[in-house]
């Protein structure tokens, strides 16, 4: 496995890379690659949505990379334009990352499902175009909105005291177009911090747009539940939840069909 953290010199954001090199299958494969942005309501990145999903991912045929992007008191957009310069670097590193360069997908968590669901719908308007557009985009109960279901902390922590003049700007169900990527959203009823109403949000508009979509919303969980399994909680922890497990097995076969 290749494990590096690589410093891009535009934004410096920090990538962290898990690259398989393929030998022991088919040397020279191109896979699937993630770009994994952790939650942490834009006031730090959550670790148990870090490596061990990366980890995860490995396995599954999908190579990985975490991206450690910028969080309070920085604002936007820094976040946006690190996810730009994240995915055009990936895509021109296809080759030596042993990753197909038309199924780069990113995958958020939380707040950090809001940092990739804005490169995934605002990629025009950065100045890398189509370099820095995703294939495709992976939602675990993302931050969406700033309007009637909002995490408002999220929000807070992203614009500061621009809060009132951006928070249009931000509220991401308002920015789909034809040109947003195929997205994989999951969500559960009982997540208190971040209502499902996001995912439904979203959801909604990118059907409204003739962009497919998939949807799972689970009964029962709380917010941030990463993997669900006692990799990222302790075994009695209540965030164990073996019927959200699976989510990453679903996520992968929807990302490898693509």
């Amino acid at each position: 496995m290749r494990h590096e953290v690589v410093t891009l010199p535009e934004t410096g954001v920090e990538l962290e890379t898990y690259l398989t090199d393929n030998r022991a299958v088919e040397p020279g494969r191109r896979r699937p690659l993630v770009l994994i942005f952790p939650g942490g309501a834009y006031a730090y990145r959550s670790d148990r949505e870090a490596e061990p999903v990366a980890l995860r991912l490995l396995p599954l045929g999908i190579q990985a990379v975490i991206v450690r992007y910028s969080v309070a008191p920085v604002r936007y957009p820094k976040a946006l334009q690190e996810a730009a310069e994240a995915v055009a670097y990936a895509r021109a590193r296809a080759a030596e990352w042993l990753c197909d360069p038309h199924r780069i997908a990113v995958m958020g968590f939380s707040a950090g499902g809001h940092a990739a669901a804005q490169i995934g719908l605002k990629w025009q308007t950065m100045a890398q175009g189509t370099a820095c557009r995703p294939d495709a985009m992976i939602l675990a109960y993302p931050v969406i909105t700033s309007g009637e279901y909002a995490h408002r902390g999220s929000i807070e922590n992203l614009l500061g005291v621009d809060y009132d003049r951006l928070k249009d700007e931000v509220s991401l169900e308002k920015h789909v177009t034809e040109y947003a990527p195929p997205t994989f959203l999951w969500h559960t009823r009982e997540d208190g911090s971040v209502p499902p109403e996001n995912s439904l949000l979203l959801a909604s508009e990118l059907c409204r747009h003739g962009i497919a979509f998939e949807l799972h919303i689970w009964q029962h969980g709380g917010h941030g539940m990463s993997l669900g399994n006692d990799q990222v909680y302790p075994p009695d922890e209540e965030n164990i939840r073996p019927e959200c497990q699976e989510w990453i097995d679903m996520a992968a076969r929807w990302l490898r069909a693509l």
